[in-house]
């Protein structure tokens, strides 16, 4: 059984992978706006993914005998500066989705609950994946500055990614 406060903070994380999903929706159809239609598919897939990160928590509160309290999302920015400042947000909110998945690990030794702490390992080595991802794409894009056959390049790049849902994530 989990605990109230593992459970609490548990569903916090649910509300902030759904944020996330929903923030990358919006980070792809800036994309399209600005005809980045192979940034909009990378975000597409980006945002699919948070939802699997969302499910696996959902389904592991239930395993334990708590009970998902979902709360409203917050609206998402829908504008950015360019393609790279979208990037950098993403970079940066990857970053601060590690630091919350950092602090249930903490929570969960805490509270001595080694079965939590035990499932949140796999977000741990997902972040890690997460922040490179993001971290690559912006080093690519300071890299091609303002060359637009760079941007048509590095567009045409991230349209070839697939979302293909991780081994052992519920999918």
């Amino acid at each position: 059984m989990l605990s109230e406060k593992i459970q609490n903070a548990i569903n916090l994380q649910i509300n902030a992978e759904l944020y996330s999903s929903y923030l990358y929706v919006a980070m792809a159809m800036y994309f399209e706006s600005v005809d980045m239609s192979g940034a909009a598919k990378w975000m597409n897939s980006q945002a699919q993914e948070e939802l699997v990160h969302a499910d696996k928590f959902m389904h592991y509160v239930n395993e334990r005998g708590g009970r998902v309290i979902l709360e409203a999302i917050e609206k998402p920015p829908v504008e950015w500066k360019s393609v790279l400042d979208a990037f950098e947000a993403a970079l940066e909110h990857e970053r601060k989705v590690s630091s919350l998945i950092n602090d249930l690990v903490t929570l969960a030794r805490e509270e001595n609950d080694h079965m939590s702490d035990n499932f949140l390992q796999w977000y741990i080595a997902e972040q890690v994946e997460e922040e490179a991802s993001a971290g690559e794409v912006v080093r690519k894009l300071k890299l091609i500055g303002d060359s637009g056959s760079g941007r048509f390049m590095i567009d045409n790049e991230l349209g070839q990614r697939v979302f293909v849902p991780a081994a052992g994530s519920g999918e």
